[in-house]
């Protein structure tokens, strides 16, 4: 287990500011200090620290019976983001939040966490210092990694989860010498956030390890029909042992790592008779020839190209006898139509001039219907003004 110490430093808040209330906008700038951690988590083992609500809610000034909301910020000091093998997590600003990870080298890591106090909007700083010991053990050379699909990941990061977990699997590997190596969401892996029902959780990864060689069951995992089954969408069940825990294994995403890094598979479990040997590329290059693919791409496109601008050209610029026939009927109509129109007009003409009636009244220059009376408009004497251009009919 982890060894937790505390190096207490006089807070920064003073006892008259207590008098003062904790609405005032002036405490928006409010900052405190907890004690120092010191925690000693080990290489390749499972690290989890708790930031409980409740201890944080007794350094608030504000001494409420009902809690107030918090968060938290962690950070590298010095950097803004926290190790690599570190990750935080916290469900709701009602949660306990948790830091958790396995160290993969020794070393010495200040972080520095932050707890912001929603209702009051109060800072409170505390540091925890991370001295990574080397592994005193031997380090596991089987390592299998699980997904659990009916627990998130705070509900796997308590210590008594984890027991309930590691012990039926002691029991199905048959060894006492089995650790917790890590603890992953399935969120970090590139799961889907669940539906917010009830019953639908996250899921985790858990991997163990140890010096032990798998089961028989575990090994099973890895066979072509097991494969087979899972990419058809079924859901296989393995390992009747598990089926009494509280935990929901999926068979289906299960990694099996030995200590020559691979996923194992005995020859006694292997179904698979190969018909023929296996062989591999050879490692070197031939050279390949890419000019017919150059030139069946971009030559006969353009191939293509001119010859349709030739054909376009062709019917516009070479066939114009439809244009000029066209234009010659239009200017033979036009010439028909001004010929008719002038000969119609003669024939009338002609016709006016031979008629022997005499002309209209109406047409004479000035003309009295009543009277029958002819005056020409040139013998009228006096200021013409005055004189209307017809004479009053009496």
């Amino acid at each position: 287990m982890p060894i937790l110490t505390r190096k207490c430093k006089t807070p920064m808040v003073q006892d008259a500011m207590y008098s003062i209330s904790v609405h005032v906008p002036l405490w928006l700038s409010l900052l405190g200090c907890l004690c120092d951690q010191n925690v000693y988590p080990s290489v390749g083992t499972i690290f989890v620290h708790k930031l409980d609500v409740d201890d944080y809610q007794q350094n608030f000034l504000d001494k409420s019976v009902q809690p107030h909301p918090v968060t938290f910020r962690a950070n590298l000091m010095g950097f803004p983001d926290l190790p690599r093998w570190l990750r935080y997590t916290q469900r709701s600003p009602w949660h306990s939040a948790y830091l958790y990870g396995s160290p993969t080298k020794p070393g010495r890591h200040v972080v520095e966490v932050t707890a912001y106090n929603r209702k009051t909007f109060e800072i409170i700083r505390d540091k925890i210092i991370f001295n990574i010991l080397s592994a005193t053990d031997v380090p596991p050379k089987y390592e299998a990694e699980f997904l659990i699909d009916n627990v998130d990941v705070e509900e796997m990061l308590p210590p008594e989860a984890r027991h309930n977990f590691q012990v039926p699997l002691q029991d199905l590997w048959n060894t006492q010498r089995l650790s917790v190596i890590n603890v992953t969401s399935a969120l970090d892996r590139g799961g889907r956030v669940p539906l917010p029902l009830p019953g639908l959780k996250e899921g985790v990864f858990v991997k163990v390890g140890s010096v032990v060689p798998f089961p028989e069951c575990l090994y099973e995992t890895q066979k072509p029909q097991i494969r087979q089954q899972c990419k058809e969408g079924q859901k296989p069940v393995l390992c009747l042992e598990l089926l009494a825990s509280d935990f929901r294994i999926d068979w289906c995403n299960v990694t099996l790592v030995d200590e020559f890094g691979a996923s194992p598979i005995p020859r006694s479990l292997d179904p698979l008779e190969w018909d023929e040997e296996f062989n591999p590329p050879s490692d070197e290059l031939a050279e390949t020839n890419y000019l017919p693919d150059y030139l069946l791409t971009m030559l006969l496109p353009l191939l293509v190209a001119l010859l349709l601008c030739a054909l376009l050209t062709y019917i516009m610029c070479c066939r114009r006898e439809g244009v000029q026939k066209r234009d010659a009927d239009t200017s033979d109509i036009q010439l028909v139509h001004q010929q008719s129109i002038f000969s119609n007009t003669e024939e009338l003409r002609h016709m006016a001039s031979n008629r022997d009636v005499p002309r209209p009244l109406s047409t004479l220059p000035m003309f009295n219907i009543h009277t029958g009376q002819r005056t020409s408009p040139m013998d009228l004497s006096g200021d013409s003004a005055h004189i209307p251009l017809i004479l009053s009919q009496q």
